[in-house]
This record gives structure tokens, sequence and C-alpha cells, in this order.
């Protein structure tokens, strides 16, 4: 069977995986997630236990959760090295370095601005607390990340890599929680344009939007949460 990307909306890191399925070109399906009302209850958590997305249906049907596990599978099935390099070779450790510090410092900055949002009938001291460390965190990261960077092309080399995909679903949350200025990091802000550019990003966009666009071909259509908790869940 094809796998099966189990990916949220709104604004999911998960976005990007699913370009990065879109540009690997393989087979695929996905299962669309609703992350305010479909995976905090003990009926998800038979797929993921920490109630999270994304997850992945392998083709043998195993459930692998956590993105840098799932970056890893890609990887692994990418044979024409569309969104990855040779393994062993220089690009593919500053790939892996640039994925997994996107993957922890720089989403983990979010996370107090993720908790103050959905925090109800807190003092608000305690959140007004909560926003000032997350976008100190949020800007911090940002400027790290700024210096890493190249003044042009993409992050490791001059084509897209799963490194990318892994920013761009995250990258945007700074405009959500108006958290950092774009032109404070103009090397980011020309990168991320390039990114946002390429039609995989577009195609899984306007499918996380709830759109039908035109892919690649690859996608093989969309499996209801249900059934895949159905067939799959532990």
């Amino acid at each position: 069977m094809e796998p099966i990307l189990v990916y949220g909306f709104p604004l999911g890191s998960s976005m990007g995986l699913v370009a990065a399925f879109e540009l690997m070109g393989q087979p695929y399906r996905l299962c669309r997630v609703d992350m305010l009302h479909d995976m905090k209850n003990e009926r998800y958590a038979r797929l993921n236990g920490r109630q999270e997305t994304p997850a992945l249906i392998t083709e043998d049907g195993r459930a692998l959760t956590e993105t840098m596990a799932i970056i890893h599978w890609i990887e692994q099935r990418d044979v024409e090295r569309r969104v990855s390099f040779e393994p062993g070779s220089p690009e593919a450790d500053r790939m892996h370095q640039l994925a997994a510090f996107v993957n922890t410092g720089f989403t983990g900055a979010f996370s107090p601005l993720w908790v103050a949002l959905e925090s109800e009938g807190e003092e608000p001291s305690y959140l007004d607390a909560l926003r000032r460390y997350g976008r100190s965190a949020v800007r911090e990261r940002h400027q790290k990340l700024e210096e890493m960077l190249p003044e042009n092309g993409f992050l490791v080399a001059d084509r897209v890599s799963l490194a990318e995909t892994t920013l761009i679903g995250v990258a945007r949350w700074a405009e959500f929680h108006e958290a950092a200025d774009a032109g404070a990091y103009p090397r980011l802000s020309a990168l991320r344009q390039r990114i946002e550019a390429l039609p995989a990003v577009r195609f899984a966009e306007a499918l996380e939007n709830g759109d039908v666009p035109s892919g690649s071909g690859a996608l093989r259509g969309h499996v209801a949460l249900d059934e895949v908790i159905d067939r799959f869940g532990a």
C-alpha cells in the first residue's frame, strides 16, 4: 500500500512534510487532521500517544511519529535524491544539522506563544509573561538561523531539500504570533520567499486550506482519520 501521512491544520508544521512527499514524487496518501478538535482525545492517542501531528503510516502498516523520524524515512526512500543528498556526504550532514535545529530550538521557541494562545481563564499577567518570553525566544532563534544562512540559494545547495521543507511549515508562525519582524532577518526572509514559490509548497498550502489543487500526480487521495485509526491505531 502507499504510505499515509497524517498532517494537521491549521498552520501545522507537517505542511512541510506534505511538500516533501510531493517533491519526492513517489505515490502517497494523506490524512487530514483538525488539530483544534481531532487530536486531544484517547481515540487519536491510539495513533500517536502524544496526541500530535505528524504521523506516518508506513507501507507495512506501522505508525511512525516525530518529524525527524519521518524525515529519515523519506530520505531512505528518496532514491532519486529529489529532496536529499548522498548519505554520508557533507551536504547530507548539513541537511541533518539544519533540519534538527529547526525541529528543536527554532520550533520550540514558539511553545510559550502556543500555550498563551490555548490557555483560557488564566491570569493576564501570566499570559503576558508567556508572550514576552516567547517573542524573545523566537527572535533569538531567528537571529541564530540568520547567521547560518547563505546569501543566496537554499540552505544546503542550489536546490531544495528536507531542511527547507522542515523550515517552511514552522517559519510562518512568526507572522501568526506577531513574534518577529521579517525585515530584521533579510537572508531568512529571502529564503522563505524562494521556498514558498515552489509548486510543491504551494500545493501543500492549498491542501491545508481545504482546496483541491493539481499536483504532480503522486498524491493518491485522502484517507479519513477514523479509517486510519481503526486500521492502524494501537
